[in-house]
């Protein structure tokens, strides 16, 4: 079953159980996929992978936004933003844990053959690859960084 069918499967489950907050998560995610088949100028769907850096996306602007609320104390649409931030992570891969991640990184770093903080970029471009929808941007960027800096890898 894809995306588009389990989304849409689950706003009539949400429609049937009155789920406002609900309803509105799977419907934003619903449009965000329209959009991109649209763009891509055919019904024939879209891929897994950017069905995940579509949902990857949504949740990073959830996030963001609701550290934005947090920090203007609007606490009633911080919860909003949260609520449908968990709708969207149910539809993403599992996330990985710091020490798994460190773990994956350093797999990566061993692989391309990178050794100090010049190499940043290489690593980051088979990192963001590989970990898309696993671990977020900032995390990885920053675990990075910091195993680059400890040369004792």
């Amino acid at each position: 079953m894809s995306l588009k069918q389990r989304i849409e499967a689950d706003i009539k489950q949400a429609m049937l159980a009155k789920d406002k907050a609900r309803l509105q998560a799977l419907r934003s995610i619903k449009s965000l996929i329209l959009l991109a088949e649209t763009e891509k100028g055919g019904t024939d769907g879209i891929s897994e992978d950017t069905e995940l850096k579509l949902l990857t996306k949504a949740a990073k602007q959830r996030r963001e936004s609701a550290e934005i609320y947090a920090k203007q104390q609007r606490a009633d649409l911080e919860q909003v933003e949260l609520a449908e931030l968990a709708v969207i992570e149910e539809y993403l891969p599992g996330q990985l844990d710091e020490g798994d991640l460190r773990v994956r990184l350093l797999e990566i770093i061993q692989r391309v053959g990178a050794s100090g903080p010049s190499d940043l970029g290489k690593v980051m471009g088979v990192a963001s690859r590989e970990l898309a929808g696993q671990a977020d941007g900032r995390a990885i960027s920053k675990a990075v960084g910091d195993l680059l800096n400890n040369t004792d890898f």
